[in-house]
């Protein structure tokens, strides 16, 4: 009998159905999804080189776990990269986690004032805790920084003119462009400087009638060396205030504790870029400050009052969910001790390297006795997001041996991915960006995907 004979044999989607393992499958799952998990099979037998005795109810169940495993799903950063973009930046912190579930299942009072009965306002949430925390006038926040940077042009420049320097008109994440992003706001971008140098002078001449605001911009992922000159925003402030000019104050990462003891300096904290001068100071929620994805917005009360009543505003508000995870994450910062060990993204980039070594000892003895080929090799670590572009964090991870792009394949495909990187002849596991708590996991995962 030819092959194409053979598929005459094929049962069909009904006759597949009324199969008591199938019919099982009904009563857990339900009859639809089911229905199409079948339907899949049946077209990838005829399509492909499968034999015609397969063991129908294990392919069904395969087309079952593809159709119902969701989009969005859990993995390991094991990269080294510890604010991965592609991963989703910052792990929240317990408590962070805590107050979402608190939140989420009920109602809330995001948008009603409990003292006088009426509707209030969800702009108020997390303003207390941000004043308290970076002694800024006010705040308000925005579902990410782009969307900051948006709103703070619209609000104080729009079909008005933006001083910005060329040297900070970068390319950040997905290939956006801040320049693009700002033009959004209606504002137009009046250029000063050069690439690699930007005196004080260039602004105070470019400042006209037309002017609306300065921006100073963080440099994401990359920064500058050998002839360069810029200017801060202590310098750009007495200039601003004697026009009148307010200063917006990309700041990007979200930094709120100075990490120069961990040896990591030259980002200025939320505190120190207020006190600097900025009339207002934009930051990451999901970066440095090791939050949920969103845009906050410091500033003077005035200021920052223009933006709450803009209609972008309304565009780029926050849900609920984003509040309480975001308040939940600052009242940690009250204790800076309290921040550095419950804040995931603070506790993996402050981590001691011989704490990494001990627990990738750990980890590398576990799958050794379970018959997988792991060392012990010392890694540098980054913190990712654009922050700290220019320094290595050291740390080590598990090296595994095998081919490196099949243990990368198996690991990706494993229930609950695990995403290393390869380096030299092997692939490697930087525990770093791992946090402790997931150790065991990754050793259980890895057994299973690499037996």
């Amino acid at each position: 009998m030819s092959e194409t004979d053979a598929r005459r044999e094929i049962p069909s989607v009904s006759a597949l159905l009324e199969q008591g393992e199938i019919r099982t499958l009904i009563e857990s799952h339900g009859r639809a999804v089911v229905v199409e998990a079948v339907r899949r099979s049946v077209a990838d037998v005829r399509t492909s080189q499968h034999a015609l005795d397969i063991p129908w109810a294990d392919l069904i169940r395969r087309q079952l776990e593809a159709i119902e495993r969701r989009s969005l799903r859990p993995v390991i950063n094991a990269t080294g990269v510890i604010l991965h973009t592609n991963l989703g930046r910052a792990p929240l912190a317990d408590a962070a986690v805590d107050a979402i579930r608190e939140i989420a299942h009920g109602y809330t009072n995001l948008e009603y004032d409990l003292d006088q009965g009426v509707r209030g306002s969800r702009y108020i949430h997390c303003v207390d805790l941000l004043r308290e925390l970076t002694g800024a006038e006010d705040a308000i926040v925005v579902n990410n920084c782009a969307a900051a940077l948006v709103l703070a042009l619209s609000a104080l420049a729009r079909d008005r003119e933006v001083i910005v320097s060329r040297g900070e008109l970068v390319e950040i994440g997905g290939s956006f462009r801040v320049p693009d992003i700002m033009a959004r706001s209606g504002a137009t971008l009046v250029e000063v400087g050069t690439t690699n140098r930007t005196h004080l002078g260039d602004y105070a001449r470019a400042i006209t009638s037309r002017t609306g605001a300065i921006a100073k911009v963080h440099r994401s992922n990359f920064a500058q060396s050998g002839f360069v000159a810029d200017v801060q925003v202590k310098e750009l402030a007495p200039v601003a205030a004697e026009h009148g000019i307010p200063i917006v104050h990309d700041l990007g990462s979200g930094l709120m504790i100075d990490l120069s003891e961990f040896g990591l300096a030259g980002e200025p904290t939320a505190a120190a870029a207020i006190a600097a001068g900025a009339t207002v100071v934009l930051m990451s929620g999901d970066k440095l400050l090791g939050g949920p994805q969103a845009g906050i917005i410091l500033g003077d009360r005035a200021t920052v009052s223009r933006m709450r009543n803009d209609p972008f505003a309304r565009a780029m508000r926050v849900d609920k969910m984003t509040i309480a995870a975001l308040a939940a994450t600052l009242e940690l910062y009250r204790d800076r001790d309290r921040a550095l060990s419950d804040i995931p993204t603070l506790a993996m980039i402050t981590a001691r390297p011989d704490e990494v070594r001990t627990r990738c000892e750990i980890v590398a003895g576990e799958l050794s006795q379970r018959g997988i080929e792991a060392s012990v090799s010392e890694s540098e670590a980054t913190v990712g997001a654009g922050a700290f572009p220019i320094y290595g964090i050291p740390s080590f991870s598990v090296r595994l041996a095998g081919i490196p792009d099949e243990v990368q394949r198996r690991l990706r495909s494993a229930t609950t991915p695990v995403i290393g990187r390869i380096g030299g002849d092997a692939f490697h596991l930087d525990l770093r960006s791992v946090p402790t708590r997931f150790d065991r996991d990754l050793v259980e995962i890895v057994s299973r995907a690499l037996s």
